[in-house]
């Protein structure tokens, strides 16, 4: 006879962020220790609203209100991951919300964090995280980065939202796509509008 009150209670986000690990970032190539470890160890549910707790683990975007998303898990991985963060790093992260700051802080020895780039203030930073797709990345991204630094955001190229990883040359930031990702394209990073014909 099997006594149930005996067992000890389950966190269910807990069993949800085990299986996000295991179905969303190993199978699709995140598998660094210390990444899986800080995503491990940080609640996501934490940085959405309470009425969308239920589907924080979920393998897409995540609407937190007023046009702003937490990107899927997958997204977050890939950029840790192009990005090869170490302890020695000083990372600006660029989001709306903590979560991808709080990963980074994991994985990092100073994280700042700005709701836009044009509230970023300090630096030069080695590496700047950029939670969204660019569709052009603005010349103040420079000013902000060490010159061996690294950026790593979503860049929309033809319509099509891809990860990137950009480095200063020339006092310019040069993005080079290195696959496709989720990523929400940002408001503040649009292309100026012109005709076409």
């Amino acid at each position: 006879m099997t006594v149930v009150e005996d067992r000890p209670a389950v966190d269910e986000m807990q069993v949800a962020r085990r299986a996000m690990i295991d179905s969303q970032l190993r199978v699709s190539g995140v598998n660094a220790p210390g990444i899986l470890a800080a995503f491990n160890s940080v609640r996501r549910e934490d940085f959405v609203p309470a009425d969308r707790r239920a589907v924080s683990y979920m393998d897409r975007a995540v609407p937190l209100g007023e046009g702003k998303f937490l990107s899927p898990a997958l997204t977050y991985g890939q950029m840790l991951e192009a990005a090869g963060t170490t302890s020695v790093d000083s990372v600006l992260v660029v989001s709306p919300n903590g979560y991808l700051a709080a990963l980074a802080g994991k994985l990092a020895g100073n994280v700042t964090r700005a709701d836009a780039l044009g509230t970023a203030q300090g630096g030069p930073y080695s590496l700047i995280l950029i939670d969204g797709a660019a569709e052009v990345l603005p010349e103040a991204l420079a000013t902000l980065l060490a010159d061996d630094g690294r950026v790593v955001t979503g860049i929309v190229d033809r319509g099509v939202t891809r990860l990137a990883i950009a480095r200063k040359v020339l006092a310019k930031v040069i993005a080079t796509p290195l696959g496709d990702a989720d990523f929400a394209v940002l408001p503040e990073f649009a292309a100026p509008k012109s005709w076409s014909f």
